[in-house]
């Protein structure tokens, strides 16, 4: 694999030492991959209109400004920039900005504007902002130095692109921020230092535990989530004891939570430190992956990631397994006839210290864990986030490496990139439509809930979502849910049609399926405009297959076909306003604001 540390420095650096996020310098490159984050947030939270060229981006609260150049200009928000700048009252421009700098001015600006909620930005959230920035940026450099250290990927291609994401969410102000994680822990538990663990473990007393599993469930062999656990810690206790799982973080600080530590002080929790073999952290870092396993691991992690602390809630260790009993229903059964290569990941069990005698326990128990099947052929399956995940210093995208040698083969690369993309439209993007028009199920599928099946060249065979939290319902499904299920209350999240129609909006168009567009246009491989008129074609073409559906899916897939605006997360509003998403209901879980509809002028 050739990296910029193997190009002559005369190798007309063209498409390295040009392009700042190229640099040979990690701490450069991490602090170029913020200013482009943080202007991409501004210009898309402001709705600054914005052409190729120039770029001055005005702070009349202090007075001063940034400068750049906007090299690629993108319909979807994946601007490419230059150099970034500060120029001051006098119009004099000084050296490149700092992103802690840069995040200063613009949090100072948005608080002055007022923010985006009633009563403005909280007090503390603006300097709270610019630290997670800062930790953010050392992180980010950190992991970039690591990869140009130890550059080689693992042989399994699944576990590679679940370690792609060093720069993390390309539209969020501090991506890769991590509070309370040391250097030293970071090597070990970080996916972006490919690092690997074993799990601590807990023996807790039976009248302590809650758990369930689906019996049946392929990956379980007719084991319940207790004897599964035992299996995998390589252990046996005496009866009446059940062994829990917690990633060693989490373990630490547990014991001193006054719940845990009362348990353990009455002898009904025992801490057992390591055992087993280790474990690999996929994308979602607490979300842990053995290469010889049939199952996968969701822990809960009380570090706050990017906005939120990733504990789960009893809600969500139970909705796991209501889609299993749905999907065993036939609740979905037109979308995976219609949709043959689309499939759901199950989490067919869970176990947590949840004290099920107790009234008014919380419903963040901190020790538990949800299990994932790992799904068949998982050798072919990889994240989306981790196609389309920047590499600093390596060239394109793993996606764009996969177009380009598809076009070299046959048709050229414009080619190869508009087949890919009509391709991932009809057997990514439709299917997920179809099951919300005919279930009102609406997937959370942003881009590290989405798994892509490459077949044998490298183009796009099949699909597969993955989250036991990310399942909304539209309310006007509800009763035929509680129907199938023959309970009184659903464990999925249940909203207004409207709102989950905003939240798909953005998850499956904006953050999941444009990201495609952006980064093959990014990358050099087809015009942006070209590609975004393919999947509009390929999603007028589905609205006929839609319509026998439901009123649902039509309905959604005409807005964004036609809408002049559509609903946008604001990452940069969200984590100024310090909200949880994790724990805030779920009509106020994040700041959405509308933004020009990057499909609309193609379908004029």
């Amino acid at each position: 694999m050739t990296t910029i540390e193997d190009l002559p420095a005369s190798a007309a650096a063209a498409p390295w030492l040009d392009d700042p996020l190229h640099t040979r310098d990690p701490r450069g490159a991490a602090e170029h991959a913020h200013l482009e984050a943080l202007l991409r947030c501004w210009l898309i939270e402001t709705g600054a209109s914005v052409t190729p060229g120039p770029l001055r981006v005005e702070f009349p609260a202090t007075g001063l400004a940034l400068v750049t150049e906007l090299r690629h200009c993108s319909p979807t928000g994946w601007h490419r920039f230059g150099p970034v700048a500060i120029e001051g009252p006098s119009g004099h421009v000084g050296d490149d900005a700092d992103p802690v700098v840069a995040i200063s001015l613009l949090a100072a600006e948005a608080s002055a504007r007022g923010g985006a909620r009633e009563g403005g930005v909280p007090s503390g959230e603006v300097a709270d902002l610019v630290e997670r920035t800062a930790e953010s940026v050392r992180r980010v450099t950190t992991y970039i130095g690591h990869r140009r250290e130890h550059p080689e990927p693992p042989d399994d291609g699944f576990l590679d692109a679940e370690q792609a994401l060093v720069l993390g969410h390309l539209k969020h102000p501090a991506p890769k921020s991590r509070d309370g994680l040391s250097e030293r822990e970071s090597e070990v538990y970080s996916p972006e230092q490919r690092g690997s663990f074993r799990l601590h473990w807990f023996a807790a007393d039976e009248s302590v535990i809650s758990h369930d599993a689906i019996a049946d469930a392929p990956s379980l062999d007719r084991r319940d989530a207790v004897t599964l656990m035992a299996d995998l810690a390589e252990r046996k206790l005496a009866d009446g004891r059940v062994l829990v799982p917690a990633h060693p973080w989490q373990a630490r600080d547990l014991v001193h939570r006054p719940r845990i530590a009362a348990l353990i002080e009455q002898g009904r929790l025992e801490p057992l430190g390591e055992l087993g073999p280790h474990w690999w952290p996929t994308s979602s870092v607490r979300t842990l992956y053995r290469p010889d396993a049939d199952v996968m691991l969701k822990l809960s992690l009380g570090l706050r990631l990017t906005n939120s602390k990733r504990e789960s809630t009893r809600t969500e260790l139970r909705r796991g397994l209501e889609i299993n009993r749905l999907l065993d229903a036939g609740y979905a059964a037109s979308t995976f006839e219609a949709h043959r290569g689309f499939a759901i990941t199950r989490d067919p069990a869970w176990l947590a210290v949840d004290e099920p005698g107790r009234d008014g326990g919380p419903d963040v128990t901190g020790l538990d864990v949800a299990v994932r099947e790992v799904p068949e052929g998982v050798a072919d399956l990889r994240c989306l986030a981790g196609l389309v995940a920047p590499r600093p210093g390596e060239g394109r995208s793993r996606l764009g490496e996969l177009v380009a040698v598809l076009g070299s083969a046959s048709g050229g690369c414009s080619e190869a990139a508009e087949r890919w993309v009509a391709d991932y439209t009809d057997r990514v993007l439709v299917p997920m439509l179809h099951l919300y028009a005919a279930t009102g199920i609406g997937l959370e599928a942003h881009q590290q809930n989405t798994l892509v099946r490459l077949d044998a060249d490298g183009g796009v065979a099949r699909a597969t979502f993955r989250d036991n939290q990310g399942y909304y319902l539209a309310a006007s499904h509800e009763p035929k849910v509680l129907d199938v299920l023959g309970v009184d209350a659903s464990t999925l999240a249940v909203v207004d049609d409207a709102i989950v129609d905003e939240r798909l909006s953005y998850y499956l168009l904006r953050n999941q399926a444009l990201a495609v567009v952006g980064c093959l246009a990014v990358d050099g491989l087809a015009d942006e405009t070209t590609l975004l008129g393919v999947m509009a074609e390929r999603l007028r073409v589905a609205l006929g297959q839609l319509e026998n559906a439901g009123q649902d899916g039509d309905r959604l897939a005409r807005r964004w076909l036609t809408a002049e605006s559509l609903p946008c997360k604001g990452n940069l509003l969200t984590r100024l306003h310090g909200i949880d998403e994790v724990l805030a209901p779920l009509d106020a879980q994040s700041v959405y604001l509308d933004a020009p509809n990057p499909l609309r002028e193609v379908t004029r």
